[in-house]
């Protein structure tokens, strides 16, 4: 029998399928973020990192910066901070004010104690070597600079997991189909603090709850479609099933007027 947590765990952590599939461009990853456009309450996200920066002068640098949301918004409101964005995807980069790097979070090609600050937002999970990751961010920040990672709690969503299965069963023909992928669980809001600890004395967590509620399937949809790149890993025909996930949405949107998705996210603001 395959071992599903540890060949899911390989997955999220491949490099080749990161850089050339799931995010070798920035729509699966703007789908995901697209979908908070419907919670209540709405979080700026980039603007609670930008708040947490405050008292940083110098340069700071966002690993694993993806489509650049986070540079473009500090580049917006603190243009006297110096920034640099890495990523292990070329292809995601092509879009973020430079300069960029390709580089690996495990291997930072920056000297020690180089940096003011650093962001981590989203993209540990997808580390193969967490602890190492966190030693990284601990070597190249200043003894008086701040790392401020973020992620979703193991809670996050879980009536995208519950309608992954029901469509799931409904394409087998059983009662409920195999788990859908999980991106965040070896880096959830709840291990987090644990493997953050282990470099900073003080790591203090900011949990971002709400609730998402649409009235039309497409937003939740397009979150789901966006783990196509680990389409082989969920043990189902993965257009069929998004379909069918379709379908149960807009039955549930007909008969109660919306579809609600519960979110758990949090921001981790960690100092030696």
């Amino acid at each position: 029998m395959t071992d599903l947590p540890a060949a899911h765990d390989a997955a999220v952590t491949d490099r080749a399928r990161l850089a050339g599939s799931a995010y070798n461009g920035d729509r699966d990853l703007t789908a995901r973020q697209s979908l908070y456009q419907w919670q209540t309450p709405r979080y700026d996200l980039p603007g609670l990192v930008a708040e947490r920066l405050s008292d940083v002068r110098g340069r700071v640098v966002d690993i694993g910066c993806g489509n650049g949301k986070f540079i473009q918004r500090l580049r917006q409101d603190r243009p006297d901070l110096s920034l640099l964005g890495l990523d292990i995807a070329p292809g995601i980069l092509a879009g973020v004010p430079g300069p960029v790097a390709v580089a690996d979070a495990t291997r930072l090609p920056l000297a020690s104690g180089s940096v003011d600050a650093a962001l981590a937002l989203h993209m540990l999970y997808h580390v193969p070597d967490i602890p190492r990751a966190v030693g990284e961010l601990a070597r190249v920040v200043a003894r008086s600079g701040l790392v401020v990672a973020s992620t979703n709690s193991d809670r996050d969503k879980v009536e995208l997991d519950d309608l992954w299965q029901r469509a799931a069963g409904d394409v087998l023909g059983i009662d409920r189909g195999p788990a859908r992928i999980s991106l965040s669980a070896r880096f959830s809001l709840e291990k987090a603090p644990a493997l953050l600890g282990e470099e900073f004395s003080r790591v203090e967590v900011v949990e971002l709850p709400g609730t998402v509620a649409v009235r039309d399937p497409e937003p939740v949809i397009a979150h789901m479609a966006s783990y196509r790149a680990w389409a082989d890993q969920q043990d189902v025909p993965f257009d069929t099933t998004i379909d069918r996930a379709r379908t149960l949405v807009a039955d549930h949107i007909a008969r109660h007027g919306a579809y609600e998705v519960t979110c758990l996210g949090g921001i981790l603001v960690c100092r030696r």
